[in-house]
């Protein structure tokens, strides 16, 4: 099974490739990352941007060789930012929100100012790209989830329609 994930960000490809082994097991599983355009903002700012920009990401591996096609999209939603997983398989689409996270007021404010997470996250904890590491999850939860972790179980919920077929094909 080759699925392609619409990022080369190691944390994204790491989760997909988890998740993945998990449900269809690991023999013959390829997972690889390519990096992509959201077509959105660097730093969504609503849930539905956020999916758009997933949306987009799958979109631009429509013609690529793969069984199963992954965006991975983080965004805020209000105060909290969370992540859509979109999962494209002949045809079909499964979806799937990330579990949210309360931000610190500082890390708001320099959001509407039009810096990205990542950047932000790096400036608070003195670290140098979060974003390909445990993410903000990690720096905020002092390492007892990472952005990887949380992403895996997310995607899962998003195989269900690939899983379930006879309930989501009609």
């Amino acid at each position: 099974m080759k699925v392609l994930v619409a990022s080369a960000n190691p944390a994204k490809i790491r989760a997909v490739e988890s998740a993945f082994a998990e449900v269809f097991g690991s023999a013959g599983l390829s997972v690889s990352g390519v990096a992509t355009q959201s077509g959105v903002a660097a730093q969504p700012m609503t849930s539905d941007e956020t999916l758009q920009g997933a949306l987009n990401r799958v979109q631009a591996l429509q013609h690529a060789d793969a069984d199963y096609k992954v965006a991975i999209e983080a965004g805020l939603d209000g105060d909290m930012t969370f992540a859509w997983m979109l999962i494209e398989h002949q045809g079909q689409y499964g979806k799937a929100r990330s579990a949210s996270l309360m931000l610190p007021p500082t890390a708001l404010e320099a959001l509407q100012q039009g810096l990205e997470l990542g950047d932000v996250m790096d400036q608070m904890f003195a670290q140098q790209n979060v974003k390909q590491k445990g993410g903000a999850i990690a720096l905020l939860t002092r390492d007892t989830l990472s952005r990887s972790s949380v992403y895996h179980q997310a995607l899962i919920l998003a195989l269900i329609p690939f899983l379930n077929p006879e309930l989501f094909n009609r």
